[in-house]
């Protein structure tokens, strides 16, 4: 059974979340941010020597990990950072178009002037990060805001399907990130979206998530090109080319 592990910053009536949770979550982030790079071997021992915890935790998370094929699991090999597999990517933005279609629509249908507030101050950190040039806080702003829409939609567990279909998407929308007239247009996007719901207009707002939408998925022969190492064409990850290093999310 997995320990429970608490942050300083946990108060009494918080409930502890079980270790693995809490190292898959912390492994995802850093697989998704790039921090832990595609190819590079993860450690069972390293991980739970970082997080006092035995092996078994671990283990559990890295499972829960390949099943979002974020890793990939070699017995008597090894566990390796997965290379982006472009396979399941036209898949997985059918599924966030059609999904969050029906969000946004809700969303404008339910619109009042907490809603519109909420994302107005959602925008404001989008435009806080990029001015200050921090990357993770820009595409945590990025996710609450289409999260938010989802709540406000009245269909919160939308949000949470299309989060996990979308994790090979988000490994390459953060290689495009660095650049500043990326950040740009996506600000006007999630603008232009923002506006359509706060005027109660579901048809505008549908207008404006499937323009957006439609241009998240960078160009995936441009990415591959720029960084070769980083995308598998589909099918199991070569072990050829693995990078040593230990996990350190």
């Amino acid at each position: 059974m997995n320990a429970p592990i608490r942050s300083a910053a946990d108060g009494p009536g918080l409930r502890a979340i079980p270790a693995s949770a809490r190292i898959q979550a912390a492994l995802r982030e850093a697989i998704l941010g790039m921090r832990l790079m595609p190819g590079v071997a993860l450690s069972e021992k390293d991980i739970a020597r970082s997080y006092g915890v035995s092996r078994t935790p671990v283990r559990e998370a890295l499972l829960r990990l390949a099943e979002e094929r974020l890793v990939d699991i070699y017995p008597q090999v090894g566990t390796f950072v997965s290379r982006i597999r472009v396979d399941g990517l036209p898949d997985a933005m059918v599924i966030r178009m059609a999904l969050e279609r029906v969000t946004v629509r809700a969303a404008a249908e339910r619109a009042d002037g907490a809603s519109r507030a909420e994302l107005k101050a959602n925008l404001d950190r989008q435009h806080a990060a990029n001015r200050d040039g921090d990357l993770e806080g820009f595409y945590a702003a990025d996710e609450e805001f289409h999260q938010s829409i989802a709540r406000l939609a009245g269909h919160p567990h939308l949000w949470r399907v299309v989060k996990q279909e979308k994790v090979q998407v988000d490994r390459c929308r953060l290689l495009t990130l660095p650049q500043p007239s990326r950040r740009i247009n996506l600000m006007a996007q999630h603008g232009a979206i923002a506006d359509a719901i706060g005027a109660g207009d579901p048809d505008a707002a549908e207008a404006a998530m499937g323009a957006h939408l439609a241009e998240v998925l960078p160009s995936i022969d441009t990415l591959r090109e720029a960084h070769p190492d980083y995308f598998e064409a589909g099918g199991e990850a070569p072990l050829s080319r693995p990078r040593r290093g230990a996990a350190r999310p």
